[in-house]
This record gives C-alpha cells, structure tokens and sequence, in this order.
C-alpha cells in the first residue's frame, strides 16, 4: 500500500525550525508500505526554517501577522496532485501543524492552545476521499 507521510516524520529536517520529528512508529510502515514523504509548506514554496504560522479560520498567518495562506494552499494542492499520482489511498500528517494537522490545531493566537480543526493539507486530502490520521494514530490506520 501506499501511504502519504509528513516528511519530518520520516526525520526529514523540513519543519518551520529547521528540524525533523522522527516517529518510529511511522518510520516502521516502511516495512510493510511504500512511503511517499512529502512537505506541503515546501511544496507551496515556503523556506526551511520559516517563520512559525498557525491557521486563523480560512487564512494562515506568522506571528508576525504575515498572510502565507496562498503558500499553504498551493501546498496542499500540490500535496494533493502527489496522493493522486502515486496512487495513495492514506496519509500520516503531522499532527497540530497548520497544514497536516488533523483533527487539532494550534489556536491561531500563538497562545499554545489548540482547538478542533485540520490544517489545510490535511482538510483537502480530506475532502477528496484520503484517510487521514495523525503520528500517534498509526495502529489505527486500516490499510495496515
């Protein structure tokens, strides 16, 4: 099977500091699935390190207050057009980021707080037939 995967989760160093997040448990699907790693944020053309962004309803804005939502969505179609191509059927995002996080994500506020909601990869894999499911969700993927 194959399974889309937030890259710094396969210790990809792609995250907005700079560094990756490896997660065993996701590194240990490569054993049995063909993994496809992406980065949306790079995808959309965003550097690595960048400035943190958290999502602020349909937009996504730094702390700063820069609007980097046109980034984040062309990351998320282009994240979408590599699902389609390479014929996954699920994916394992990052959770709490603004663009793989699944089902929480940080407020919008920078406060630390996290709310009900999915970042913007993960809401249109979503919305066109992908299961989604975040790092600490993987025994529950069933194409496992």
């Amino acid at each position: 099977m194959k399974i889309l995967v937030s890259a710094c989760l396969l210790g990809a160093r792609c995250r907005y500091d700079g560094a990756a997040k490896p997660c065993p448990a996701v590194i240990a699907l490569a054993e049995r699935h063909t993994l496809v790693p992406v980065c949306p944020e790079q995808l959309g053309g965003l550097s690595t390190p960048r400035a943190p962004a958290e999502r602020q309803g349909d937009r996504v804005c730094t702390h700063a207050g820069v609007d980097v939502t046109k980034q984040y969505r062309r990351g998320a179609e282009e994240t979408l057009r590599m699902a389609r191509l390479l014929g996954c059927e699920c994916a394992v995002l990052k959770e709490r980021s603004p663009s793989c996080g699944t089902g929480e994500i940080y407020d919008g506020r920078f406060s630390g707080r996290l709310i009900s909601g999915n970042g913007v990869a993960a809401a249109l894999l979503r919305e066109n037939g992908l299961l989604i499911v975040g790092e600490s969700q993987v025994d529950a993927l069933p194409c496992d």
